[in-house]
């Protein structure tokens, strides 16, 4: 099953590639590895998803951000490598959670993206 069939079976397309906010390109090639610049929650719509967990923002809301940064993320590797089939293997991802002092349950919040990318590469998603 393709990465795409995975995205259509949760009800999920791919946006356009969102734009960098500041003076960064959204990805570098080394070989045959691709490093992706940070994204954020960033809406089709262009709004980004603000607040504070523990806050303004639940952990459940919080989780959608990541799964949209998520999502994001993966309009750029489909960018970049011309291809979702084309990933053999996600190494790493680097979360930030926006949050109180006393909050803790940020693996919980960066889960979002990672359980995304869990559903749509299967076994080469875990990182």
């Amino acid at each position: 099953m393709t990465p795409y069939i995975r995205l259509a079976e949760l009800g999920l397309q791919l946006p356009e590639p969102p734009t960098p906010i500041a003076n960064f390109v959204t990805h570098a090639e080394a070989g045959r590895l691709i490093f992706l610049s940070g994204q954020g929650p960033l809406r089709s719509d262009g709004t980004l998803c603000t607040g504070k967990v523990g806050e303004d923002v639940t952990v459940e809301e919080a989780y959608q951000h990541a799964r949209l940064t998520g999502l994001n993320l993966l309009a750029v590797m489909h960018a970049a490598a011309g291809d979702l089939g084309r990933i053999v293997r996600v190494v790493k991802l680097l979360g930030f959670v926006n949050a109180t002092p006393t909050f803790s349950d940020h693996p919980k919040v960066v889960n979002g993206c990672s359980d995304l990318f869990a559903n749509v590469f299967d076994r080469i998603g875990g990182h």
